[in-house]
């Protein structure tokens, strides 16, 4: 019948609608969590410098007097009384600055994959989101469409009661069909207008923007998932955070047993006396680690405990994101082969079935339950088909995030 072929063909690419590539670059630029990343990551830039360098000098100004309080009093006469000037300067044992240093870097790098990780998870969570907007428009389509098929098999139904040759509840039954329709397609307008804030929030749009996605989608390769997993290790940010933070923690296990050894403080100064010949100072005063017992063999078994734990984080992070990676590729290879047969066999075959007993109901050879079930079939398998390819795209979004691929 023509309203089925009509039903089955899918429709023009609309003019306004937006590419995913468009609007993941949209987002990239836009999006608050990505640009708030990137300025944490700016922000752990600039920490090495400062964590490298000296403490702040220290300058004193004073004078000592004899024979009163006032200033300068007893200068030139007695030896005791000067004005002067003093500088200190703070200076840790050798190897700490750089260290410090160090550490400062290896959490700038760790906050430079986090922002790598706020990148990918933007362009996920969008991927997803169109991916589930596309789903329900078509479903809309389809679903307009079915109601426009079942009012032809409803006039068919009618003309035939009218004449006696089927029961009222024929009628019925495709009347409560049409209502069970217009809820589920409430239902999809509903889960479209939520996707389009959800992409709308991550785009920085106002929130109720319209967004419009092309009826068709070419469905991607499977990459095979042992390349997946190799990528991963080498590429997600999620693990080079974790291993960023491995060697944080090392470092600070080291700098916490270069706290056994004292720090100092170089000072000088010039003191006037007036008539007498001028005083000069120099000193070197040390930090001694009197109570490490107490106070840095506590700070260096600490630091041991961070560094394990960063280590078994790193694993678990590992692990996690294995099965992960394993979980989401069984459910695109799963998606891939159920669209390969509903495209292939299911849909086509469950179409000449529905051909077929339209034909036949028309003639009278058959009952309107057969019409119905083969109509059903129709409809939950072409609904399901499009489920499916959904579900391989929002994988395969999430084995993107999940083995760090770049958006190209």
């Amino acid at each position: 019948m023509n309203c089925l072929r009509w039903l089955l063909i899918a429709a023009a690419l609309p003019a306004d609608a937006q590419s995913l590539a468009s609007l993941v670059d949209e987002a990239l630029r836009n999006s608050r969590e990505i640009l708030a990343a990137q300025k944490r990551y700016e922000a752990a830039r600039q920490r090495p410098a400062s964590a490298s360098s000296l403490p702040d000098p220290s300058l004193s100004l004073g004078y000592a007097s004899n024979g009163g309080p006032w200033p300068v009093a007893g200068i030139g006469r007695e030896p005791t009384s000067n004005a002067g000037v003093m500088i200190s300067q703070e200076m840790p044992f050798p190897g700490k600055r750089k260290l410090r240093g160090e550490i400062a870097e290896k959490e700038a790098s760790a906050e430079f994959e986090a922002y790598r990780s706020a990148r990918l998870n933007v362009v996920a969570r969008l991927k997803q989101a169109y991916h589930e907007l596309h789903h329900a428009d078509v479903a809309i389509t389809y679903v307009k469409r079915y109601q426009e098929l079942l009012r032809n098999i409803l006039s068919v139904t009618e003309a035939r009661y009218s004449v006696g040759r089927a029961p009222q509840q024929d009628i019925f039954k495709a009347q409560t069909q049409f209502s069970i329709f217009q809820a589920r397609l409430t239902q999809y307008e509903q889960e479209r207008a939520t996707k389009e804030i959800r992409i709308n929030a991550l785009l920085n749009r106002p929130a109720d923007g319209h967004i419009e996605v092309p009826e068709e989608m070419a469905l991607d390769e499977l990459t095979p998932l042992e390349e997946m997993l190799a990528r991963a290790r080498l590429h997600t940010p999620e693990l080079a955070r974790e291993q960023k933070m491995v060697e944080r923690n090392e470092l600070a296990s080291n700098l916490a047993r270069k706290d056994y050894y004292p720090d100092y403080t170089v000072s000088g100064g010039y003191f006037n006396q007036g008539s007498m010949p001028p005083m000069w100072q120099f000193r070197v005063d040390f930090k001694i680690p009197a109570y490490f017992w107490r106070k840095q063999r506590s700070e260096v078994n600490g630091q041991a405990f961070a560094a394990s734990e960063a280590r078994h984080n790193y694993e678990a992070a590992e692990v996690s994101l294995q099965s992960r990676i394993r979980t989401d590729y069984t459910i695109a290879q799963t998606a891939r082969t159920l669209i390969d047969l509903y495209q292939k066999s299911v849909i086509p075959e469950a179409q000449l079935a529905l051909e077929s007993s339209l034909a036949s109901y028309e003639n009278g050879t058959i009952d309107f339950l057969s019409v119905f079930s083969n109509f059903m079939s129709v409809v939950d398998y072409e609904l399901m088909y499009h489920e499916q390819i959904m579900q391989f795209h929002v994988a395969l979004a999430r084995l993107d995030e999940m083995t760090g691929r770049e958006v190209e």
